[in-house]
């Protein structure tokens, strides 16, 4: 890519291709486009074909999405296959049609087997049943990386798929229910810390041993795999370091201050018991992360305060202006 090539980064306003687009504006990239999703429907073929007819980008990374945790994926199974079969058939359709140089399709770790040998390696993919509890998502996900492959055979389009483990990081999702662990913990903390809480519950046992990967390591990698990987096969980002929920809980407990008793509600769904990415791939090509889990945590949490001061500014202001709509006329 050069630098005044035209980028469209899918998805820029959520963690991932929030991040994706601070990257490319730190090197230099000068002719990033987006559009939100008042302004673009990425589920409409219609809509999707009459930007990138309009547009026409050189290069795109498909970070646009519906995420969530196992409540938001067990509860919308049908929303999440739905919309993510849409948003990246649209786009990787497109992007062939419209002719794109080069497109990044990202995906995520639950593509693999539920009982697949640890680290997850790329050949594991289709060799076993998943885990039931994001099922969905990771069905479309799985769509998505054939169809980066497919459309590589018929017409030898230059699209790639990465795989990148757990992420976290700026702009992520803190809703109560819909979150990922990182976020959801991190809220739960902290509230439980403002409120002045004895105990904080969390789901099942802590057992299950996850990886995690901070958004800016990802969004650097995704860019040197723009630079530097044309295979046809998905490929591995991770840190190749897990720890235990039970683990992730403690460091977040002590970065928020929470000080108080962590019961674990064994009654709760634990999802797959360990997911461990084997990364070897990408760090052959020499990309490796340089972000440990303290410093990320303490990072999002940092996030999470800026969000939660500028949504309680934005309630604030509109109090403000409501009293003001209702004082009588002179």
């Amino acid at each position: 890519m050069k630098k005044d090539s035209k980028i469209y980064v899918a998805g820029h306003g959520g963690m991932v291709g929030s991040a994706i687009k601070r990257r490319l504006e730190a090197e230099g990239y000068a002719n990033i486009i987006y559009r939100n999703h008042r302004e673009l429907d990425l589920i409409s073929q219609s809509a999707v074909e009459d930007f990138f007819a309009q547009e026409k980008p050189e290069y795109v990374f498909l970070a646009a999405a519906k995420v969530g945790g196992i409540k938001a994926n067990d509860m919308y199974s049908a929303d999440f296959i739905y919309e993510n079969l849409m948003i990246e058939a649209n786009i990787v359709h497109c992007a062939c049609v419209h002719g794109v140089k080069k497109l990044l399709f990202l995906g995520s770790s639950c593509i693999y087997p539920k009982q697949a040998p640890q680290p997850l390696k790329e050949e594991y993919l289709l060799t076993g049943l998943l885990e039931q509890t994001n099922e969905a998502y990771a069905l479309a996900k799985i769509a998505g990386i054939q169809l980066c492959r497919m459309y590589r055979k018929q017409y030898g389009c230059d699209f790639i798929a990465a795989m990148p483990t757990n992420l976290y990081g700026p702009h992520d999702n803190y809703h109560p229910e819909n979150s990922h662990v990182i976020p959801g913990l991190i809220r739960r903390f902290h509230e439980a810390k403002v409120s002045g809480q004895h105990e904080v519950v969390c789901w099942g046992t802590g057992a299950p041993l996850r990886e995690f990967l901070y958004a800016d390591d990802l969004s650097e990698a995704c860019l040197f795999l723009m630079k530097h990987y044309s295979g046809s096969g998905h490929i591995n980002i991770g840190t190749g370091k897990e720890t235990t929920i039970r683990e992730l809980a403690g460091h977040i407990a002590r970065t928020v201050g929470f000080t108080g008793t962590i019961h674990w509600d064994a009654s709760m769904p634990d999802g797959t018991p360990r997911k461990l990415l084997d990364a070897s791939k990408i760090r052959s090509l020499g990309w490796h992360h340089t972000t440990e889990l303290e410093e990320g945590l303490q990072l999002a949490y940092e996030d999470f305060i800026k969000s939660k001061q500028g949504v309680n500014a934005l309630r604030a202001d509109n109090e403000i202006q409501l009293s003001k709509n209702m004082q009588p006329e002179g």
